[in-house]
């Protein structure tokens, strides 16, 4: 005989196939009252039994009402079920439903296609609630002022009832999706179930009344799911309706509502403390109601029964449309997780797409002509010219049939002159003029097609570099949108070690946390956002969080951001990011001509992302509002531009681009740039026209230096790139054509400078940039008579405040 095992693989498989049958049995539920439509047949048979005040039943029809606005193939059917359920009840309550049902159909069939329905439709109903009624009331006798007060109050009812059920409605059909209830849709919805309840009314088991069992079991399952707030809302919204149904029951909505709000503050206790919160209610407002305890309990008892027999995955299911629990964020993140995987795939086809059209104005690599081709080219070119010249001349049989050698070589040879030197030899001159009696034409034929012909090749080199240069632009917004689209997609990775690392290690510290969320450990690009309380705030996120951190994680740390709440324990948020090897300290001068207050310079410092410092100076051509704006304009392109992420070599070519296409007019403008890698101190130096800059280390003086003209005169710019590694305390001067070529009286601009960089004491940018600016001026005499810019940086290596606080023998991997 063998035994069932208790523990490994068996229990598992058992548990994981009591799963399967428990969704198997949910799929099976939902196809049969879902997909088919049984649920409006159950709901309206309940609802065609449903009267409240001991003769008012607007239920019925207003959910008539709303099928047929909504679901106009379930109509017939529902309607069968709402008279089934009303002859169940009453014969007389079955003939008014009848009649008030034939009315509301004509009436609705009649107005089928006039506009807004939402409107009609409730005025129809309440038309068909009061004809009936009158009717009915009249063969007994004269109408009393109660029957009419009767009479209004199921009419309203019943329109008020046909908006409830337009909105709860749908959530119950698969045909409509819904991401998340609103709290009024949660009180329709629940309006809806109830009215279903008081079809129930009369039904009993064990002297345990069968509405008043589902209802607590409505109250069971919102307070677990919604918690207190969604619980004592759903059990007012029942214990109101059922007792409209039953005046001796009002009590029940104390004890719904006062079991929903325990059991939602009990939910941390998971089914057991909904459920305790449900009995504690019921024995508390039954001793108070001085009523029947027993048939209470015993209701409570069968509602917890039904609360433990439900799947975990129907609560899973109805959690995903509540705000505020854990499935409906999971179900939020999942959601959010595929819009961003579709943009993503959005982005990468763009990428792609501009990927194949910088394809297509890629050039060929470039092929050294062979003497074919210019071979070629001369006899199209000499075509060309004996067309306007030698094909109506009396005498071409005797130079192009007995002579033709000797015309072409002396052709050719004119060709070679008049694009060389841009005349003829005078010893080719004078064998072609021996030879034609047209010679001066032919000359003069010639040039002009030379000059053409120059023009055609100057285009098509003109029409290959602006293809080189968007086939590099496209290329470059491919290569971005690409990495963009790869960023996108990047799962934020758990890190379950250094996480319980984190947290025992500030816990020992005495940090109360809430929550820490690891979104990178990658080298140099550590993020990590952590929420705790502090009685009594002293900067423990500089001095004590951000320390261990760079312990555990052998990398330094430091303070992002960070927002202390004004109230002892309250919550803060606090922000941590990887600190950069190196930081960098600017200083900066300038001065316009003259002594104005306009100057044609600017300059820029900003720090990009993935850990990069750009500095820039621009100067445009002259003076005043001109160059000023001219080199604002390329500097504000520039910014843009790198901060897309674009290569910098490309980026100053689209601006070079951007200017000499933007107008007809003039607009020229020096750019000096220099990107610092702060991980890793090198730099890469890009000067357009722009004066030479200076690297100060110790007492060396290093020069950088590249020509070019400036940008935005010519189409394809000339970018020179200058690398360079930087050293801790190496000092960086970058200055306009003002201060290099300023100073008066001195033959060697390098020479001068340098020394005067030598004798200065200071190390402070800002005082270099303002010693160098007044060392230029006093040479002058105090004149100044072009615009200075002195821009000058500091590299120093990057020291935390506060040091690490050790915590682990073997950190973090």
């Amino acid at each position: 005989m063998t035994s069932i095992p208790r523990t490994g693989t068996g229990g598992f498989s058992m548990k994981k196939e009591r799963k399967s049958w428990n969704r198997r049995m949910l799929m099976f539920l939902h196809y049969v009252f879902i997909q088919k439509g049984w649920i409006f047949v159950v709901t309206g048979f309940l609802l065609g039994r449903a009267v409240i005040l001991s003769e008012v039943s607007p239920f019925a029809l207003a959910f008539v009402a709303a099928i047929w606005l909504i679901y106009k193939e379930q109509t017939l059917k529902s309607i069968g079920a709402v008279l089934l359920g009303a002859l169940s009840y009453s014969v007389q309550h079955s003939i008014f439903l009848l009649l008030a049902v034939v009315i509301f159909m004509l009436l609705a069939a009649f107005f089928k296609r006039k506009k807004n329905q939402q409107i009609l439709v409730p005025l129809f109903v309440v038309i068909s609630m009061m004809l009936p009624r009158i009717f009915l009331y009249s063969i007994q006798g004269e109408l009393l002022a109660y029957e009419w007060i009767l009479l209004a109050v199921e009419g309203i009812l019943g329109a008020v009832l046909v908006l409830i059920f337009m909105q709860s409605l749908p959530l119950i059909s698969p045909k409509k999706y819904r991401f998340s209830l609103r709290n009024e849709e949660i009180v329709c919805m629940m309006i809806l179930l109830v009215s279903i309840l008081t079809g129930m009314i009369g039904w009993h088991i064990y002297g345990a009344a069968i509405e008043q069992i589902f209802a607590r079991y409505f109250v069971l399952v919102f307070a677990f799911v919604g918690g207190a707030a969604i619980g004592s809302t759903v059990g007012v919204v029942a214990g109101l309706v059922l007792s409209l149904a039953n005046v001796a029951g009002l009590y029940q909505m104390s004890l719904l509502a006062f079991s929903g709000l325990l059991g939602g503050l009990l939910k941390e206790g998971k089914k057991p403390g909904v459920a305790v919160g449900l009995l504690i209610g019921t024995f508390l407002i039954s001793m108070y109601g001085n009523t029947a305890l027993l048939p209470s309990v015993l209701e409570s008892l069968f509602a917890i029964l039904i609360f433990f027999l439900t799947p975990a995955a129907s609560f899973r299911q109805i959690s995903r449309f509540i705000p505020g629990t854990e499935e409906y964020t999971q179900e939020q993140e999942r959601f959010l997780q595929k819009i961003r995987d579709l943009t993503a795939k959005r982005v990468e086809q763009f990428s792609e797409v501009f990927g194949a059209l910088a394809k297509s104005f890629a050039l060929p690599e470039p092929v050294e002509e062979n003497e074919e081709e210019k071979d070629r080219e001369t006899d199209y070119f000499l075509s060309l010219v004996t067309e306007r010249t030698c094909q109506s001349c009396f005498l071409k049989n005797k130079c192009w049939v007995n002579n033709f050698d000797k015309t072409y070589h002396l052709m050719e040879k004119m060709k070679e002159d008049l694009t060389n030197r841009n005349e003829l030899h005078w010893k080719t001159k004078r064998e072609f003029d021996a030879l034609c009696m047209k010679s001066n034409k032919v000359e003069d034929v010639m040039k002009e097609e030379i000059s053409i012909f120059e023009m055609h090749r100057k285009m098509k080199k003109q029409l290959q570099e602006s293809k080189r240069l968007v086939h590099e632009q496209l290329l470059g917004v491919s290569e971005v949108m690409g990495d963009f689209a790869k960023e996108m997609v990047k799962e934020r990775k758990t890190h379950e070690l250094q996480e319980h690392q984190i947290i025992e290690a500030l816990k020992k510290l005495g940090i109360e946390l809430e929550k820490v969320d690891i979104y990178s450990l990658e080298k140099g690009n550590i993020d990590i956002e952590i929420t705790a309380n502090f009685y009594d705030y002293h900067g423990e996120a500089a001095k004590l969080i951000a320390p261990v951190l760079s312990d555990i994680l052998d990398e330094m740390i430091i303070v992002n951001e960070e927002d202390i709440s004004p109230f002892p324990n309250g919550t803060s948020y606090l922000s941590f990011r990887s600190a950069k090897e190196y930081c960098i300290t600017t200083g900066y001068a300038n001065a316009a001509k003259g002594g104005g207050f306009v100057s044609g310079d600017s300059f820029l410092t900003m720090e990009l992302g993935r850990g990069k410092f750009a500095m820039a100076i621009s100067d445009g051509m002259g003076n005043g509002y001109r160059a000023k704006e001219e080199s604002e304009e390329t500097l504000r392109l520039l910014q843009q531009i790198l901060q897309t992420g674009i290569p910098e070599k490309v980026a100053i070519k689209s601006i070079n681009s951007v200017l000499s296409l933007r107008s007809n007019e003039e607009m020229f403008a020096t750019l000096d740039l220099a990107m610092i890698d702060l991980n890793s101190a090198s730099a890469e130096f890009l000067k357009i026209g722009s004066s030479p800059s200076f690297i100060m280390r110790g007492k060396k003086i290093i020069k950088i230096e590249a020509g070019n003209l400036p940008i935005g005169i010519i189409r394809d710019v000339d970018v020179d790139i200058v690398q360079e590694q930087l050293k801790a305390e190496d000092i960086l001067i970058m200055v306009s054509d003002g201060i290099f070529e300023g100073p008066m009286h001195v033959e060697n601009t390098d020479i001068w400078m340098k020394r005067k960089l030598k004798e200065l004491e200071t190390r402070d940018p800002q005082e270099i940039a303002d010693l160098l600016l007044e060392e230029v001026i006093r040479t002058k005499a105090g004149e100044i008579d072009d615009d200075m810019t002195v821009l000058v940086a500091k590299i120093e290596r990057n020291k935390p405040k506060w040091a690490s606080i050790p915590f682990y023998e073997g950190r973090a991997l």
